[in-house]
């Protein structure tokens, strides 16, 4: 799941990054309210994080424009800014939800999950790959009905494959999205790639998550007549 973060604060994104990372999403930042505008407009992101005290243009413009625009990504506003007003402006202008800082980092979780969930009622957003099925919203992973318990980065990773099923996907791609503080260590998809053969094919006899020797990756159907 890609969160677009838009805040001024450096050492507040900086640790919200990296917080969101470990939990598995992958966290573009945009340091004012010019840059989160255009990279609202040109990504596909499951949440837009923003602050309103901006430079260039602050939250309740950037939030107004990109409604206008047709952009409906969920918008969860963080901000200083505590006020009735303020948190009333906020949802006037297209925020889905308002969240006054400090904030508790557990409840900041939870209120993305909602607005997953929200989102994905609209969108039911499932991938499958033959009889494996990921659900975006919830994070969760079944196969043949049988529930799967993954971690945040080997859902990252089952996702980027099952979003491109028989594409080979190399190394390079699971780092910049699963490990987007550590690329440069191709050892810990290999680590990644074989807990989750452990998980989605070893338990059901299947060969599913295959190894494409000197370029990556590929998610494919291994049943009779498929793939």
């Amino acid at each position: 799941m890609r969160i677009l973060l838009v805040e001024d604060e450096r050492e507040l994104a900086d640790t919200l990054r990296h917080g969101l990372s470990a939990e598995g999403y992958q966290v573009d930042l945009a340091a004012d309210g010019r840059e989160g505008l255009w990279k609202a407009r040109i990504g596909e992101y499951a949440v837009i994080i923003l602050d309103l005290m901006l430079p260039f243009l602050n939250g309740y413009r950037v939030c107004a424009q990109l409604r206008r625009d047709g952009v409906a990504t969920p918008i969860l506003v963080l901000t200083a800014k505590d006020g009735e007003w303020d948190q009333a402006e906020a949802l006037d202008t297209g925020a889905d939800d308002y969240l006054a800082k400090p904030f508790s980092y557990p409840v900041l979780l939870a209120r993305l999950r909602a607005l997953q969930r929200r989102a994905g009622s609209l969108c039911g957003p499932l991938l499958a790959v033959g009889d494996l099925t990921l659900d975006l919203a919830a994070r969760t992973c079944r196969r043949a009905g049988h529930a799967i318990t993954l971690t945040p980065r080997e859902f990252v990773i089952l996702e980027l494959l099952a979003r491109h099923p028989g594409r080979t996907v190399p190394k390079d791609e699971f780092l910049h999205h699963a490990w987007p503080d550590d690329a440069d260590d191709p050892n810990l998809v290999e680590a990644r790639i074989s807990a989750l053969r452990r998980k989605i094919d070893t338990p059901f006899g299947r060969r599913t998550l295959q190894t494409v020797r000197g370029h990556g990756y590929r998610l494919i159907d291994d049943r009779s007549g498929h793939g």
